[in-house]
């Protein structure tokens, strides 16, 4: 709900998508997510659809709340962050996952430390390591996970029901398993996860005059 430009920037994301073709949602909520459902509501003034799923009183992690949203997942799905803008074909994705029988898929984007430190290492189309903490540090870590996702339900049942979890958990045990393929974009990524990248957002979207208005 961080305003842009007058309006809330999950909105910016949710038109990005729509214009992809994308129009069902499901929003996974926690602390004053009350807010993010008042001004969105069921998404009919946005010409999508909107569901949302709780943490309720304890916060669950990434995963752990993408667990708790299952029951109202499709068998196929993408997953992304509530505060990134990025620009990507996601019709292709999804059929280059599709074609697999692989349970997830990450995009990637050959950051090499420029926009935030790099976390993730690909070898072979697979993603063989992604670990946030090593901040840039390993020789390999060339990759970043560019935001996108995408997952088949069944994945799921590596995370523990109402657990907390986190993304580096849940992606680590997919990534044992060797069922993390990794998708290389060449689209950078937009987020607002500190000042800087916010400005830096706000610059990238006032030539965006289309989503202005």
């Amino acid at each position: 709900m961080v305003p842009v430009h007058g309006k809330p920037f999950l909105e910016y994301e949710l038109l990005l998508l729509k214009s992809r073709g994308i129009s069902d949602f499901v929003l996974c909520v926690g602390h004053l997510g009350e807010q993010i459902v008042d001004y969105f509501g069921d998404g009919k003034k946005h010409d999508v659809r909107i569901q949302y799923s709780y943490d309720g009183q304890n916060l669950l992690g990434p995963a752990g709340a993408l667990k708790k949203a299952g029951s109202i997942l499709n068998d196929s799905f993408f997953v992304t962050y509530g505060d990134a803008y990025l620009r990507l074909d996601y019709q292709k994705v999804m059929a280059e996952f599709m074609n697999s029988d692989k349970l997830a898929l990450m995009v990637v984007y050959e950051n090499r430390n420029k926009y935030g430190r790099s976390d993730v290492i690909v070898k072979d189309g697979y993603v063989v390591s992604y670990n946030k903490r090593e901040l840039g540090g390993n020789e390999g870590m060339a990759w970043i996970n560019f935001g996108v996702s995408a997952l088949r339900k069944h994945a799921l049942e590596a995370i523990a029901e109402n657990k907390t979890c986190g993304e580096e958990e849940f992606y680590g045990k997919l990534i044992q398993r060797r069922q993390l393929l990794a998708y290389p974009t060449m689209e950078r990524f937009y987020e607002i996860g500190n000042p800087n990248s916010l400005r830096e957002f706000e610059g990238f979207i006032s030539t965006e005059k289309s989503l202005l208005s």
